[in-house]
């Protein structure tokens, strides 16, 4: 699978003789790695600490694990209280609520209430809950009652609400490395943070940056092998932890046997929240027509296993 219109601008300063140089850490409850092209001045030590502090601030402005975080603060804001966003916060917050509107709010970043009710957040394994729960919860959340500022950085608090941007942080903070390597005249990498990935330029050796959709089911089936140049991939599914999806609109676990969507982008931020919003709304492909979105959705009933490709995914194939 490969981009329909390679950039020659990213091409500008491909340099074959660099070295593929491979960073890994560990940020945001999963791991990072980061393979690029440097020159023989490159510097490996000093873009390793630089992609660790970057990802540090992130995880204080975004973790709903950390009550001291910029989210946690939010969510703790009484009724009525406004909260001064940083450039990342905003960025995503934004960017969630163009993502929940155009999804009917099957993606929705204000669900941490009742993430925590079905024991997916801080809180840890909680009892199935009841439906007086659910309803109350719901009440207290929802991203319509989120009011951004319009002439600055700011975000109201209506009261109860809880802020949860795991479907879409890891994906921007893929994005945010690409863009911190690139500020440093490496613009040549393969980022990727707990699956979610973005491609910049090319290797050295004149290659796309390769990489593999995971198969869910384990069927031994060629891998779909995608070229990420200037585009990003992101997957959301239950084959990993199990069905730990929950549907906004109904409060309760999406139940439609979707196990994997993989979706490409421009960005890994705007592939992420789109993986989770097609994850939760399939099979209303209402939001895969509107946004011409290029995914991949794997659907299992029973012993029948489905594997849909979207128009857009089908023309990035040929």
């Amino acid at each position: 699978m490969l981009p329909t219109e390679p950039s020659a601008a990213a091409l500008a300063d491909h340099d074959p003789g660099a070295a593929v140089a491979t960073l890994s850490g560990v940020a945001m409850g999963t791991r990072w790695t980061v393979t690029c092209a440097l020159s023989e001045w490159g510097d490996a030590d000093g873009l390793r600490a630089a992609i660790d502090a970057r990802l540090r601030d992130l995880v204080r402005q975004m973790s709903h694990w950390e009550r001291t975080s910029e989210l946690g603060r939010f969510n703790a804001l009484p009724a009525g209280g406004w909260a001064d966003l940083s450039p990342d916060f905003a960025a995503v917050v934004d960017l969630s609520l163009r993502v929940a509107h155009a999804s009917k709010g099957a993606f929705d970043p204000a669900i941490g209430r009742l993430v925590d009710l079905w024991g997916f957040g801080p809180p840890g394994p909680q009892p199935e809950p009841a439906i007086a729960a659910i309803v109350a919860a719901q009440e207290r959340g929802g991203w319509h009652r989120l009011r951004r500022d319009p002439t600055g950085r700011r975000l109201r608090q209506p009261g109860g609400l809880a802020l949860d941007l795991s479907g879409v942080a890891k994906g921007y903070a893929a994005d945010a490395i690409a863009d911190l390597l690139a500020e440093r005249a490496v613009r040549h990498c393969l980022v990727e943070i707990g699956g979610e990935c973005v491609g910049r330029g090319m290797r050295p050796d004149g290659d796309p940056w390769w990489v593999d959709l995971e198969d869910p089911l384990d069927t031994r089936h060629p891998p779909l092998r995608l070229a990420l140049h200037e585009c990003a991939v992101a997957t959301s599914g239950n084959y990993v932890r199990g069905d730990h999806s929950l549907d906004p609109r109904t409060g309760r676990r999406a139940t439609n046997g979707v196990v994997s969507v993989s979706v490409v982008a421009g960005t890994a931020a705007l592939a992420d929240a789109l993986a989770t919003a097609i994850l939760v709304a399939y099979p209303d492909d209402a939001l895969i027509e509107d946004q011409d979105i290029a995914a991949r959705i794997v659907v299992v009933r029973g012993a029948s296993t489905k594997e849909i490709l979207t128009p857009r995914f089908v023309r990035m194939m040929t």
